[in-house]
């Protein structure tokens, strides 16, 4: 699964000109998370349909990234991201964005957008539920 790395400016809109050139393709946005900081900001998303996705951005000009996303259970329980923040670090692995994608049973499916995500996977998976 990839994920989009949108940069944005720090206005009125641009999240809506973003989501709208998206849904008149016809896509769903599955997964978001996003924050600004001064004049910029940025948005991490999945989508059920990445090609047309990237069409999308395209279209509107955006600056983004597609990146490959590594997704993992974490227990509903205080300090599950912790320690899978503190796995990622140990290994070398920084986190760029996360995301929430979901719940599976009791664990919460969080989606990591690392700088080596074959790592990232290779760690988050000899973890088990990744706050054990």
């Amino acid at each position: 699964m990839n994920a989009f790395l949108i940069d944005l400016d720090n206005k009125v809109g641009e999240l809506a000109r973003i989501a709208e050139a998206i849904a008149a393709k016809g896509v769903n946005i599955t997964s978001v998370s996003g924050s600004t900081c001064g004049s910029g900001g940025s948005v991490a998303i999945v989508t059920g349909d990445e090609a047309t996705t990237r069409t999308a951005l395209k279209d509107v000009g955006c600056s983004f990234r597609e990146v490959e996303a590594t997704t993992t259970a974490l227990r509903n329980q205080p300090g599950a991201l912790a320690t899978a923040a503190r796995r990622l670090a140990d290994g070398g692995v920084n986190i760029d964005a996360l995301m929430l994608t979901g719940m599976q049973g009791n664990d919460i499916m969080v989606t990591f957008i690392t700088g080596d995500p074959a790592k990232a996977r290779n760690i988050l998976s000899h973890s088990g539920s990744a706050a054990g």
